[in-house]
C-alpha cells in the first residue's frame, strides 16, 4: 500500500468514527458534564482529570486549558491534572501503580469536585480505584472510555464512550473533541 493510500483510509476511518459518535445521547451527556463541572467551579470546587500515557496527556490539557485559557482572556479556572512525577513514583513505589490516583484524590478531593478519568478501554485499574474513592468522597465522576466502557462503564457517574475501534487512537480523538467542547462550554458557563 502507497503512504498516501494509507494516509486516506486513516483519515476515512476517523471521520467514520466521529460520525458515529455524534448523536443525540452523547451531546446530552457532554452538556450534562458541563453543566456539573461549571456548577462545581462556581461553587468554589474543582475539577481533578486523570488517565495513563495519552490518556494522561488528555487530562493534562484539559486542566491546563482551564487553569491557564482556551480561547478567551477570563479568570484562571480551578483544574488540576494528576501527573506530578513525584507523587506517581512516591505512590507507586510504597503502594502501587493502581494507587497512584486514588491517593491524590483522597488527598485533595473533597464533596462537591468533579473528577475527569479518562481511559480508552474503560478498564484502568488505576482510574477505576480514583473512581472509587471519589464516590466515598462524594466526589461526582465524569469518566472518557471506549470500546464497550469498560468497568468504568457502571462505576462512574456518567459515561461518554468513544465508538468501538480496534486501536486507541481513534477512541483519542473523540476523546480530546469532547474534552475541547467540555473546556469551551465551561468556559461560557462560569460567572
Amino acid at each position: 500500500m502507497q503512504l498516501e493510500e494509507q494516509i486516506r483510509q486513516q483519515f476515512q476511518e476517523s471521520q467514520l468514527v466521529l460520525e458515529q459518535f455524534q448523536t443525540a445521547e452523547n451531546f446530552s451527556k457532554i452538556a450534562e458534564a458541563i453543566r456539573w463541572m461549571s456548577d462545581a467551579i462556581n461553587t468554589g470546587n474543582k475539577i481533578i482529570s486523570c488517565g495513563n500515557g495519552g490518556s494522561m496527556a488528555d487530562a493534562m490539557h484539559f486542566a491546563e486549558e482551564l487553569s491557564g485559557r482556551f480561547r478567551g482572556d477570563r479568570k484562571a479556572l480551578a483544574a488540576v491534572s494528576i501527573s506530578d512525577p513525584t507523587h506517581i513514583s512516591c505512590v507507586a513505589n510504597d503502594y502501587g501503580y493502581d494507587f497512584i490516583f486514588s491517593r491524590y484524590v483522597e488527598a485533595l478531593g473533597k464533596s462537591g469536585d468533579i473528577l475527569l478519568g479518562i481511559s480508552t478501554s474503560g478498564n484502568s485499574t488505576n482510574v477505576i480505584k480514583a473512581v472509587e474513592a471519589a464516590k466515598v468522597l462524594g466526589v461526582k465522576t465524569i469518566v472518557l472510555t471506549g470500546k464497550d466502557g469498560g468497568k468504568l462503564a457502571h462505576l462512574a457517574d456518567l459515561e461518554i464512550r468513544a465508538p468501538h475501534s480496534t486501536y486507541a487512537d481513534r477512541a483519542q480523538e473523540i476523546h480530546i473533541k469532547v474534552i475541547h467542547n467540555l473546556i469551551l462550554g465551561i468556559e461560557s458557563s462560569v460567572k
